[in-house]
């Protein structure tokens, strides 16, 4: 009944330019997110096995302008993709909901929800950082890192569920506020581990092709990160779709 309460606030009486609006963030939601999660399959399942099945000659004159290139789509469609699921999911869920809650004042902005949903997440992949930065090998493999980001991310949608039940949140919110929270993790890691790295890494065999530089002593460690990380990404999509793409057709999160 929540979200059916929050379908007929969000449609009836809302006015026809902003339920456009509301139709063209969705749209470019859903684009970004086609054009991220798209190029992180490919990353995972086409392009590290083809470099490496590759010779060191030929990598390193491929490397550097198919990765230019597919990182620009990857790490802006990432950024686009958040921004705009979380402009729809604050001003189109949570005020909604809000407002059916007959919650009043700074409460009824949503704006205590988004903060905390920022939080966890965040604090989520800090903790993911402080792994990769200690000096521990057998959090550079994925079999070992991803099992622990995993448990990490379990206790961050326990304390999400914990801090926004308050009786007025719909199962759309908390599902969105759990799936949509791996998706800005998987951001973060887009661009505060695997970006970072990659940029180095175009720059380091661009000279190599160019110039014969040879890659720095550092390179191995930074590309086995980067390669993690990425397997991280693709293991939590698969969790933060479904929850996304369950948020309003199958509400299994009471409200």
């Amino acid at each position: 009944m929540a979200n059916a309460a929050i379908v007929a606030d969000v449609h009836v009486t809302l006015p026809s330019w902003e339920i456009t609006l509301q139709l063209v963030v969705r749209w470019i939601h859903f684009v970004g997110g086609i054009t991220w999660i798209g190029l992180l399959y490919f990353f995972n399942l086409v392009h590290v096995p083809l470099m490496k099945s590759l010779e060191s000659e030929v990598r390193v004159k491929v490397f550097p302008g198919l990765v230019r290139r597919a990182m620009l789509w990857f790490r802006w469609s990432a950024l686009l993709t958040v921004l705009a699921g979380l402009f729809y999911w604050s001003f189109y869920i949570i005020m909604p909901d809000a407002r059916n809650g007959r919650l009043h004042g700074f409460e009824a902005t949503g704006k205590p929800t988004l903060f905390w949903f920022l939080v966890i997440w965040t604090v989520a992949f800090a903790i993911e950082m402080a792994l990769l930065m200690i000096p521990v090998e057998a959090f550079k493999r994925a079999l070992v890192l991803g099992p622990v980001v995993f448990v990490i991310l379990i206790v961050a949608g326990y304390v999400w569920l914990s801090l926004n039940s308050h009786a007025w949140e719909s199962s759309r919110l908390q599902a969105i506020g759990i799936g949509g929270g791996l998706g800005w993790f998987m951001l973060l890691n887009v661009w505060g581990v695997i970006w970072r790295i990659q940029k180095k890494l175009i720059r380091w065999t661009s000279d190599n092709a160019q110039n014969g530089t040879p890659l720095p002593a550092e390179a191995p460690r930074l590309i086995q990160t980067a390669v993690v990380v990425s397997r991280v990404n693709f293991a939590v999509s698969f969790p933060m779709l479904l929850l996304m793409g369950a948020a309003s057709h199958y509400p299994f999160i009471a409200g």
